[in-house]
């Protein structure tokens, strides 16, 4: 129980990112909802119309809705420039507000419809014009309801605004995904904990308004919206009250390896005079793209991952002459700066447990392909999207029996109970070792090389003394300590924090650390 109050209290900051985001999005749908649900209460063709697009948004998953928005504000920057933000709170609010659409317009449009004709007409009868009556008459007679469409508007979105980590916002799905990731069960609880416990605080407030338009007690009204009004002012003191604009945002994909080496990168900034803040858990893509556009300034890619997906690049040379190419590309395409291998590849290999793989005589993903049809393959949630999976699945005629998408930490847990026999593993991962699994030879070469490398955007290039900081990273990193790193926060017992695996690493490789 220790454990988890030291985690609710380190929350903070991720709590009130959580109640900013949305607030604003439930008050930018209420800004919508009321004046649509009005003329929809009068035009039935218009009701059917509002009414059908905001259900048509519900039923596009959230954690879709958020990515989405994504491109669509990339492309929106030949309109509006690139000073557009792509990733974090904008596309995250967009989204948000789009999803607390529906129950504030539907309860909204159905109170307006549902009025008794012979207050209408005797507000007509003494001479009142639409806006009075629609202020003096419907509004009074509306507002509960309404207020009810508003609570569930507010419990959805504070539950769906936990996704919002994946498109790089700070949220209360921060820990969240980074317990997932590790098996820390405590800061998924943590986060689960403050999500559902500020839903039920906003529900109580709004609930309180409600109950104070419903049965005319104006205390109870201002009471529960001053309560409100205070809590978001709280959230922006504590999100904006000595906040340093001149931070430097590390990016970091969804999985261990990403964790640690972006808090290495930040001690390091830190122990240099640098602020510093990291965007945690971002898909393949958007990561890429974030770094090109300066949406964050720094994160670790793999010269496999740009080959493949970004480059569109179908051939496997040697690494020297891939590596070239990228820094190449990523100047000509963005002025993105590619500072130089960390030292490590992470490759995706196909893993199976030792003994199976003996037991069946593979030892090759070609061996693999003459058994594949009596096997279930895993991978991460974007393993079975990639080029190279196409390119290994065709180059060695692979045909599963069965194909089922993992988290990177689960991949592993399903090979241990047999619900997967081969997954798409990570090589730099410790747990090859530790679960004694062995990586399957690629004799076609279908797979490219994954050298680490660090990337910086072009914005935060022109900094000179930060890419001094950041140049001792370079060739620093070997494999054998990444694994060591990486399996000192995947393991299940005596876990160590990202920063306490970062800042071991560090000491490992001769890089400081305290």
């Amino acid at each position: 129980m220790s454990d988890i109050w030291t985690a609710l209290l380190g929350l903070g900051d991720k709590l009130a990112a959580h109640v900013l985001l949305s607030a604003a999005a439930i008050m930018l749908g209420i800004a919508v909802a009321l004046p649509m649900a009005i003329w929809a209460s009068r035009s039935p063709p218009i009701a059917r119309i509002t009414l059908g697009f905001a259900s048509l948004v519900q039923t596009i998953p959230a954690l879709a809705l958020l990515a989405l928005f994504f491109p669509i504000l990339l492309n929106l920057r030949a309109i509006f420039g690139e000073g557009l933000p792509t990733l974090g709170f904008l596309p995250a609010f967009l989204a948000l507000s789009l999803y607390a659409l529906l129950p504030i317009l539907r309860n909204a449009v159905t109170a307006q419809t549902n009025l008794d004709p012979g207050v209408i007409e005797a507000a007509d009868g003494v001479g009142m014009t639409f806006w009075q009556r629609l202020r003096l008459v419907e509004a009074p007679l509306s507002s509960p309801y309404i207020m009810a469409g508003i609570r569930t508007a507010a419990v959805w979105t504070i539950g769906a605004a936990t996704l919002s980590t994946t498109i790089g916002q700070p949220s209360l799905g921060d820990p969240i995904f980074a317990g997932l990731q590790t098996q820390n069960w405590v800061l998924v609880l943590a986060g689960c904990i403050a999500s559902a416990g500020l839903a039920m605080v906003a529900d109580a407030l709004l609930g309180t308004i409600e109950k104070g338009l419903r049965t005319r007690r104006r205390v109870l009204s201002l009471g529960g919206l001053a309560a409100v009004l205070l809590g978001i002012l709280a959230a922006l003191s504590v999100s904006f009250g000595g906040r340093d604009d001149d931070r430097i945002v590390i990016g970091a994909k969804s999985f261990s390896e990403q964790y640690v080496l972006a808090r290495l990168i930040g001690q390091r900034l830190e122990a240099n005079g640098y602020t510093v803040a990291y965007r945690d858990g971002l898909g393949s893509a958007v990561a890429h793209r974030a770094v090109s556009t300066g949406a964050i300034d720094i994160m670790v890619d793999y010269t496999g991952t740009i080959w493949a997906n970004e480059m569109q690049r179908s051939d496997n040379p040697d690494r020297d002459a891939m590596l070239a190419e990228i820094v190449d590309w990523e100047q000509h395409t963005s002025g993105t700066n590619v500072v130089g291998r960390l030292g490590f590849e992470n490759a995706y290999g196909l893993a199976m447990p030792r003994t199976k793989a003996a037991q069946g005589g593979v030892r090759s993903i070609g061996d693999l392909a003459v058994r594949a049809q009596s096997l279930t393959i895993g991978g991460d949630p974007e393993f079975f999207e990639r080029p190279e999976w196409v390119s290994v699945r065709n180059a060695y005629g692979l045909r599963f029996a069965d194909q089922r998408t993992f988290s990177p930490t689960f991949m592993y847990n399903a090979l241990r109970s047999g619900e997967a026999d081969v997954i798409g593993a990570y090589t730099s991962d410790g747990r090859i070792a530790a679960d004694d699994l062995v990586i399957l030879d690629d004799p076609e070469g279908a797979l490219p090389n994954y050298d680490a490398i660090l990337l910086v955007s072009p914005q935060a290039s022109r900094d000179a003394r930060l890419l001094e900081v950041l140049m001792p990273l370079v060739g620093a990193i070997d494999v054998e300590a990444m694994r060591t790193a990486n399996l000192s926060v995947d393991r299940e017992h005596d876990k160590l924090s990202f920063g306490e695996a970062a800042n071991r690493l560090a000491r490992r490789v001769g890089l400081g650390g305290s």
